[in-house]
């Protein structure tokens, strides 16, 4: 076994290569009837004995995806032992959780299960000014609908008293001092790497301006902790960054209780070495942090933390600031946070994506630190794989849009016959179909239509067309006869259709485009100068009467058109049913 875990390197390396397959074979085999044994070897001998890396597999393997998704590099956290692992997800209570969250928490509910270890869900909640128990409980939803199973649920304002003594204490030790300067001149010393008047104050004289600060007073409220490290260092981030900072809102747990409150650079190393966090991640975009967090800990006299860097998940035509999707929503260009056309988890799932799909998505890109723009095609592309077998089918003609094909020889009195709402997949249930000799067509279909031509009726049999009524250029009404015994394989027309009869279902059937219109902003672009003037077009249909049972949340498939979740069942007659239309990874959109 310890031969066997020393050639752990070598042997994966082959496993991603396509040659000597008999000895990858061979090695799979091994490593799936010895696990619970390997990982005891290589916990007790990797880091002691040089015998190799700690064995991890691709993390697309460890999820147990579709098959063609099992390549990809492998993923290990820097001196992992199995069941000492604990690692955070953090996100700040200022919004629901998006796509790129999903990913920052997918990856630390994977290297949790893989190395055996614990996940802490903490809610990093220093800023009461953007905070609120609304965006808690949604980041609880989100979590849930993801997947993700944790240990505990923590807060970074539980650790506000001891954030409080560890401030004081490094004013104290002269690795702090309250300063006073205006923010926009700070900001520009931080640039220019000139220190503030107050960096040598002593002592005495910023614990005085402290109490002022924890007081609230006019004169506190002016100030601000920061820590004295090198304003001279090349990495801006070291350059005396901002502890702590006034702020009079209330806070969603505390209350008034605190006038003073920790930056998230203060907290989140102080309360990762105090939960006993082994391994942070975060995205590559904090990698200029990387070194003020680790100083930080160091003057704090706390044990190191290892930070693990992965890449920010960018999608084209997306926005993924809090701050600016905020603006969309105080500026109803959105419903709410849970509109189909916003990037969040709550917001996704309403178009129609399946959390299988997400997931998916996410684990196929891995732990990767390149930085990619990533096509939401791709995502819509997965998804359609996952609902395609098993959505049922259904029948809807645009209201306005129509034309009545009157069948002379068709059924004098209407019948019903029970189909399968899935051809090939039983477990979509049955649906009722009525036959009439009155039926409704598309006017897309009716328009390339021309006298004598045989076509399809979907679910029925051929029909001949035998005259095409028109007014002012415009189709009015086709007449065609029954021609049952006619081959479908004949026909290069197979058309849906509806009859015309009172209980057919009122249908809004929306689709949606992107918020904005540029499919990557740069830095100094301004997100409101390429909104897309429309985003959402609702248009009129109606559908086939087995919709009346379709239930909030259903998926399904109007026969050639295209995929839609249902958004609002059916409640009366009056009021029609909401179908969101689901992107498919090939369409454009129809909004614009």
């Amino acid at each position: 076994m310890l031969i066997f875990v020393r050639n752990w390197p070598t042997m994966e390396s082959l496993r991603r290569s396509k040659k000597y397959q008999n000895l990858v074979r061979w090695f799979n085999s091994i490593a799936l009837d010895y696990a619970s044994t390997l990982d005891e070897v290589v916990s007790a001998y990797v880091g002691k004995r040089g015998i190799g890396k700690s064995p991890a597999p691709s993390l697309k393997e460890k999820v147990h995806v579709s098959k063609e998704i099992t390549s990809g590099p492998e993923v290990d956290l820097p001196g992992a032992k199995v069941g000492e692992v604990c690692v955070r997800f953090a996100p700040e209570p200022s919004g629901y959780l998006h796509i790129g969250h999903a990913k920052a928490g997918l990856l630390n509910k994977y290297f949790a299960e893989r190395y055996k270890g614990r996940l802490i869900v903490r809610f990093d909640d220093t800023n009461p000014s953007k905070e609120s128990n609304e965006f808690v409980e949604n980041v609880l939803k989100d979590i849930d609908t993801l997947g993700i199973k944790y240990d505990v649920v923590t807060y970074t304002s539980d650790y506000f008293p001891k954030l409080m003594e560890m401030a004081e204490s490094l004013i104290k030790q002269g690795k702090a001092y309250v300063d006073d300067t205006p923010k926009e001149q700070m900001r520009k010393e931080r640039m220019d790497g000139v220190e503030s008047k107050c960096r040598n104050n002593t002592v005495e004289e910023n614990l005085a301006l402290w109490r002022e600060m924890v007081n609230g007073t006019e004169r506190g409220m002016q100030c601000c902790v920061r820590g004295k490290l090198d304003m001279q260092d090349p990495n801006k981030s070291l350059r005396d960054p901002v502890y702590y900072r006034c702020n009079t809102d209330p806070h969603h747990r505390v209350g008034s209780k605190y006038r003073v409150y920790p930056t998230y650079d203060f907290a989140c190393p102080f309360v990762d070495a105090l939960e006993g966090v082994t391994h942070a991640l975060r995205s590559s975009e904090y990698h200029d942090r990387n070194a003020q967090y680790y100083r930080i800990l160091q003057d704090m006299g706390l044990r190191r933390v290892e930070i693990y860097e992965f890449s920010r998940l960018n999608m084209v035509y997306t926005l993924l600031s809090k701050r600016k999707l905020l603006w969309f929503v105080q500026n109803k260009k959105v419903d709410d946070w849970t509109d189909p056309r916003f990037p969040t988890v709550q917001g996704i799932v309403r178009r129609g994506l399946k959390i299988e799909a997400l997931i998916q998505f996410i684990l196929e890109q891995g732990a990767s630190k390149n930085l990619n723009l990533m096509e939401w095609d791709k995502l819509w592309t997965i998804n359609k794989k996952i609902i395609d077998p098993v959505c049922a089918r259904h029948t809807a003609v645009l209201k306005d849009q129509r034309v009545l094909l009157t069948l002379t020889n068709g059924p004098e009195k209407p019948f019903t016959r029970i189909l399968p709402r899935h051809k090939k997949y039983e477990g979509a249930g049955k649906k009722a179909t009525t036959f009439t000799n009155r039926i409704w067509l598309e006017y897309a279909d009716a328009s390339v239509i021309s006298v004598g031509q045989e076509v399809t009726l979907m679910d029925w049999g051929n029909a001949i067309i035998q005259e095409i009524k028109t007014e002012n250029g415009l189709i009015t009404q086709l007449v065609g006869e029954l021609h049952l015994e006619g081959s479908v394989k004949s026909t290069k027309l197979k058309l849906t259709w509806l009859p015309d009869i009172e209980d057919l279902v009122s249908l809004s059937l929306v689709e949606f485009d992107y918020l904005i219109n540029k499919k990557k902003l740069e830095e100094d672009e301004d997100f409101i100068d390429n909104l897309n003037p429309c985003t959402r077009r609702e248009t009129p249909a109606l559908g086939d009467p087995n919709m009346r049972n379709l239930k909030q949340g259903e998926i399904i498939q109007l026969e050639r058109k295209t995929y839609y979740r249902c958004d609002v069942p059916f409640v009366r007659p009056s009021k029609p049913i909401v179908l969101f239309a689901i992107p498919d990874g090939r369409q454009q959109s129809a909004a614009n």
